[in-house]
């Protein structure tokens, strides 16, 4: 009987992974090709014009997309409003800190006066992702398009989804697998922290109450940067900005990785990148070839920007990416 189960729960597991990758599959570069020609100029227009005029939008922007993928798939869920504040905008990894929803609402409605009713919510979140990291610095990758708009947003999933910044190397591994991501996806992703900004809050138990011993320092911390890290962030200012992650902080560039492999990652999961051998062998190769990382970076965008896309008759194109369409 137990054999039989297990046979089940494999059978159930082959035919998921098969119905995601086919998923996955039917996207296409060329999926607008007759009936939005124009869609791609029109994003990175509106994207670069937002960018210039806030350069703090581009990680936001990018977070954003990163953020969606990660909770149901990429289905512009995270942009769904919630009158009971339960979805997944409102989750504490995502509320007063995720950015860029007015900018979206902006972008769709640009892509509404070319192209009305066709193009989803998701695929403008793909776009304007790759748009924002391309113009601070980062390599163009072409995104699969094709991806339909979902009806549901969770808080609850969005808190049990997300990766936290506090994650060990064994526990982001785990968390990136969930949704069809290796290792090495993980620590490439994690790149985007280049132009990624934070608060102290996730830097201060790292320098004053390491492992819950009162005083104590994380001693991973380069204790140079340490001591810069207590005059920016006082133990009694957890809402303080800290700003930068990596010296060039407006330029998407490989320094993110410079800095954790000399032990001045900002997150407690940036430092655990280096806890592990294979992560260390992709922060070393990352910090040390710059065209590497921009490459494995994009490849690594496009696999996530498949995670449980829906297609076809399993979503709808929204008219508003903050509701779903009225019936």
């Amino acid at each position: 009987m137990a054999l039989a189960g297990s046979r089940c729960a494999l059978l159930l597991s082959t035919i998921l992974l098969i119905t995601a990758v086919a998923s996955g599959a039917k996207l296409s570069k060329y999926h607008y090709y007759r009936t939005c020609p124009r869609l791609e100029t029109v994003v990175r227009n509106k994207v670069n014009d937002i960018v210039n005029a806030d350069l703090g939008m581009a990680p936001g922007l990018l977070r954003l997309h990163f953020h969606d993928c990660f909770v149901r798939g990429c289905d512009a869920s995270v942009l769904l409003d919630s009158a009971s504040n339960s979805a997944e905008k409102d989750a504490p990894p995502n509320f007063g800190s995720l950015r860029g929803f007015a900018e979206v609402d902006a972008i769709k409605a640009t892509v509404e006066s070319a192209c009305p009713g066709v193009v989803s919510c998701a695929d403008i979140l793909a776009l304007a992702a790759r748009d924002a990291v391309v113009k601070v610095g980062g390599k163009y990758w072409s995104v699969p398009l094709g991806r339909k708009d979902g009806f549901t947003s969770s808080l609850v999933e969005a808190n049990t989804s997300l990766p936290s910044p506090f994650m060990t190397f064994p526990q982001l591994v785990q968390n990136f697998a969930a949704v069809g991501l290796n290792a090495k996806d993980m620590v490439i992703l994690s790149g985007g922290h280049t132009i990624g900004q934070a608060h102290c809050a996730v830097v201060i138990p790292r320098l004053y109450n390491f492992n819950g011993v009162a005083g104590a320092t994380d001693p991973s911390l380069d204790p140079t940067f340490a001591n810069l890290l207590r005059t920016l962030c006082p133990s009694d200012e957890p809402l303080t900005f800290v700003g930068q992650m990596d010296a060039t902080n407006g330029t998407f560039d490989n320094n993110y990785f410079k800095a954790v492999k000399s032990r001045r990652g900002l997150f407690p999961s940036d430092a655990a990148l280096i806890t592990n051998s294979f992560g260390r062998r992709v922060v070393n190769r990352a910090a040390k070839s710059p065209g590497s990382f921009l490459k494995d970076f994009g490849k690594s965008m496009v696999k996530m920007g498949k995670i449980g896309v829906l297609t076809g008759s399993a979503g709808e194109i929204r008219q508003v990416c903050s509701a779903v369409n009225s019936s």
